[in-house]
């Protein structure tokens, strides 16, 4: 899937691939309206939200029912690098969870391929080319 990335003004950087634009921008002190989320914060989201598909799928799968599920995610910082060095998921389920199915939950939720990708990170190739016209 190819993805556009273009500038539309201020500190916005949008990424525009198939019908959909992801919009991101800065907060105040970083030059920005925050008018959208940071990329990176956009970068964080697509663990949770991978995990929750999994998540979703394995519920509807066995027709338990999604109400009143979350998930919490936590980054963890290193103090010194300011890089993330874990992301905790805590799936939170309702009481009337089937017990059966808490551990096979967290199972489905170890497949998101944002997580896979973590764990086998791609190389990045990066040049310039000059755009024509």
């Amino acid at each position: 899937m190819q993805m556009i990335i273009d500038f539309p003004g201020g500190s916005r950087v949008d990424a525009h691939f198939g019908a959909y634009t992801v919009p991101t921008d800065q907060p105040p002190p970083g030059g920005g309206a925050a008018s959208a989320p940071t990329p990176f914060a956009t970068f964080l989201a697509s663990v949770g939200t991978c995990a929750g598909i999994y998540v979703l799928g394995f519920c509807r799968q066995r027709n338990v029912p999604t109400e009143g599920m979350r998930i919490l995610q936590e980054p963890v910082y290193d103090p010194q690098t300011g890089m993330v060095t874990s992301i905790r998921l805590d799936i939170q389920l309702p009481k009337d969870f089937p017990e059966r199915y808490r551990s096979a939950v967290v199972r489905a939720a170890e497949q998101c391929l944002v997580k896979k990708h973590f764990e086998a990170p791609p190389n990045f190739e990066i040049a310039t080319s000059t755009v024509a016209g």
